[in-house]
């Protein structure tokens, strides 16, 4: 193995001598081939047979997609509880430990209420109302998540949700059950609505809802996913909420030659092991730290057991090492990719951090690798993806609120205002809008 892999070789993009206008650099940047758009066709059949023939049709697709179909679609509490019982001490000890850290970063999310007084007797009061009822999807597939119950589940309970339901595929390999550290994960926080289901028809069942089942709509789906599911979310956009349409993860690390190459090798591979479609780039100012980089590679991904998807994504078109001129171009370079997870490891960390103004988190220094992120930063690893991190932001309490203005006025302080109203109305040619005021202040 070790001997095929020393043709390991991630493709360069060498950007010395000066970058490109913004639009060039735009398409420059390794991506994936197969992008979300490319499932839509094929989600939106799956998301309309679970809207039109609900438990029957997420039946069907457990059937086609995950090896057979749950014995109960709901989880049973009673299958829950045994899930919690049957955690080893050290599972259930990082468990806690995660979801302490992570429940302590969330809390910081959720904004104060404030009042603004405008005059005497005119107030605009900004409040914050966690959403009514959330789904939140927990992959499964190539390898279990229980991290993501974690992430999923910690915000939407400090923002005050009252309501979620949970969804992650059944696993072939568990009888057609949830896998059951996905279900001990929901235990230890006091979620009991779990369902045996995943992919785009999991979607389609949280935005519409199936009645035999007892699984009512929700306002918001959260979580990562394959394309599918991304997919899918794309589809019930505007009949609920979404927080993004993550697609595969990826990584891109700024470092100069003060970085550490085996550190920078084995954080590449670490999110490359995701997935196939998982992008690794490595942007440098140094040519000889890049070659030390690739070298390190090959042996740290023939060690694992993940290597032939780990060769797939280092080899495949969203995975590069691009040379540029200076640290301030890595980060232009950077902020163009708009990286789900972003790692610094220059001389001068602080500098770069302040060029970066998209990446989904931000990982600085040589002891913070991006999986401290995914299990115990305190941080979240719901991340926007595919370049999404240059207009979206990843998961939070805040997410899972929605601001509101609340306003009062006084006869007063509607009197005072009353003109400017009125000219304004009768410029836009809304008669209706200055009566409706006038009929207050003439009484």
């Amino acid at each position: 193995m070790l001997g095929r892999l020393a043709h390991l070789m991630m493709q360069r993009i060498d950007l010395r001598g000066g970058l490109p206008g913004r639009a060039e650099l735009l398409r420059l940047m390794p991506r994936a081939v197969g992008d979300v758009s490319h499932a839509v066709d094929a989600a939106r059949e799956l998301v309309e047979a679970v809207r039109q023939h609900g438990e029957t049709a997420l039946r069907d697709q457990a059937e086609r997609f995950d090896g057979g179909a749950p014995e109960h679609v709901r989880v049973p509490a009673a299958e829950i509880a045994a899930a919690v019982a049957g955690l080893t001490s050290e599972l259930r000890t990082a468990l806690d430990e995660a979801i302490r850290r992570v429940r302590a970063a969330s809390a910081a999310q959720v904004p104060t209420g404030s009042v603004t007084t405008l005059a005497d007797g005119a107030e605009v009061h900004q409040r914050w109302q966690p959403m009514r009822r959330v789904g939140l999807y927990v992959p499964g597939g190539k390898a279990v998540y229980p991290s993501s119950v974690v992430m999923n589940v910690v915000p939407a309970q400090v923002a005050g949700v009252r309501s979620i339901a949970l969804v992650s595929p059944p696993q072939r390999h568990h009888g057609g059950h949830v896998h059951p550290t996905i279900l001990a994960a929901a235990g230890l926080l006091g979620i009991d609505e779990v369902y045996a289901m995943g992919g785009a028809g999991a979607v389609g069942a949280l935005a519409y809802g199936v009645d035999t089942i007892g699984l009512e709509p929700v306002d918001l789906i959260t979580g990562p996913g394959n394309n599918f599911v991304a997919a899918a979310k794309r589809i019930v956009r505007g009949t609920v909420g979404i927080d993004s349409e993550a697609g595969a993860t990826e990584i891109l690390v700024i470092a100069d030659d003060t970085a550490d190459p085996g550190y920078v090798a084995a954080d590449l591979v670490s999110q490359a092991e995701h997935d196939e479609q998982a992008g690794s780039v490595l942007v440098t100012t140094s040519e000889q730290f890049a070659d030390a980089v690739q070298a390190a590679i090959p042996e740290r991904v023939g060690a694992l057991g993940t290597a032939t998807r780990l060769q797939t994504a280092l080899d495949g078109p969203q995975s590069a090492v691009v040379l540029v001129d200076s640290l301030a171009d890595a980060a232009t370079v950077s902020n163009a990719y708009g990286p789900e997870h972003l790692e610094v490891q220059t001389a001068d960390d602080d500098a770069v951090l302040a060029d970066i103004d998209a990446a989904g988190a931000v990982f600085v220094g040589p002891s913070t690798p991006v999986s401290l992120g995914d299990y115990l930063a305190g941080s979240n690893h719901v991340l926007p993806t595919g370049g999404q991190a240059r207009f979206g932001s990843g998961l939070s309490a805040s997410t899972f609120l929605r601001p509101q203005q609340v306003i009062r006025y006084t006869p007063d302080a509607l009197a005072e205002v009353a003109p400017h109203i009125v000219a304004l109305a009768t410029e836009e040619q809304l008669p209706g809008h200055a009566a409706a005021v006038t009929e207050r202040t003439n009484r």
